[in-house]
């Protein structure tokens, strides 16, 4: 099942995509203000049967496209995780022993179809497309054996990224990572029961219709299942956080020359059995 959160007539509800269209679950489940309190309730079965028996109530083109999960406790990312990625940063001789991780807040991303800003403070906005777990059941030091029962669905990332702006520090890219809008994850969150496994998911991003990344989650260092334990080693998980898993190597900085993003710009990110993250971009007009 699909899910997504979406805004209409001044409103933002959260819903589930059938065949016939959009069914409002906001309306039926007004106990739920979002789809993260669903989660958080452990109701997503009850969200499911309610949208397999209802008629629809919007058309999919009716709505504004919000994050499926607009208010997560964290968005936790993780660097260079399929195995060509190495040979960018001229490191192919030894994998990783443990994952790279950083933080992305949930202001720096929008929805399906809403446009990534550019900011006045840098020309070198740039893509990384990513598959990201949402977290379904809250759990600590989970084993890697149990890690697929805490995961809730599957969505897309556009991990938009300032490349000057990573550099600033010398042991941290959060400033690059955290531009307002620089990203986006959608358009709907998939639930884990609709796939199998999940070491054959093909990622594939477009610029302009131009493939740029094209690879398999089965060249993963890290599978999800290993991210899923490791990082509630020192954290706790919680229902609605973000995972975004890595980016295959192909983004615009390791051309010669890079290839940034410009306004006027088209991202895709699509993965077959997930859907398809769309987004344009336009330069940030600052307040004042």
């Amino acid at each position: 099942m699909k899910y997504l959160t979406f805004e209409r007539d001044g409103l933002v509800q959260y819903g589930a995509v059938t065949g016939r269209g959009v069914v409002n679950l906001s309306r039926r489940l007004p106990e739920y203000p979002s789809l993260g309190a669903v989660l958080a309730a452990g109701a997503l079965d009850r969200a499911r049967n309610l949208a397999e028996s209802a008629p629809s109530d919007h058309g999919i083109d009716d709505m504004r496209f919000l994050p499926p999960v607009p208010d997560p406790g964290k968005i936790v990312c993780i660097g260079v995780n399929y195995a060509n990625r190495n040979e960018e940063y001229n490191d192919s001789a030894q994998a990783p022993a443990y994952p790279s991780v950083f933080l992305r807040t949930p202001e720096s991303v929008t929805g399906h179809l809403q446009p990534l800003l550019r900011p006045p403070e840098s020309e070198q906005l740039d893509y990384e497309g990513e598959i990201v777990l949402v977290i379904g059941r809250e759990g600590r030091r989970i084993p890697e054996s149990r890690a697929r029962t805490h995961i809730a669905g599957l969505t897309l990332m556009n991990e938009g990224t300032l490349r000057d702006w990573v550099r600033h520090g010398r042991f941290n890219v959060t400033q690059g990572k955290n531009f307002e809008r620089s990203g986006s994850v959608g358009p709907w969150m998939v639930s884990t029961d609709e796939f199998h496994r999940f070491d054959d998911l093909h990622l594939t991003t477009r610029v302009n219709g131009d493939v740029r990344q094209s690879d398999s989650t089965e060249n993963l260092h890290f599978p999800f299942e290993r991210l899923v334990s490791y990082l509630s080693t020192f954290m706790p998980l919680k229902p609605g956080d973000l995972i975004s898993t890595g980016t295959p190597t192909g983004a615009g900085a390791r051309f010669d020359p890079p290839k940034y993003l410009r306004p006027g710009d088209v991202v895709e990110v699509e993965v077959p059995g997930i859907g398809l993250l769309k987004n344009g971009v336009e330069d940030e007009v600052p307040d004042g």
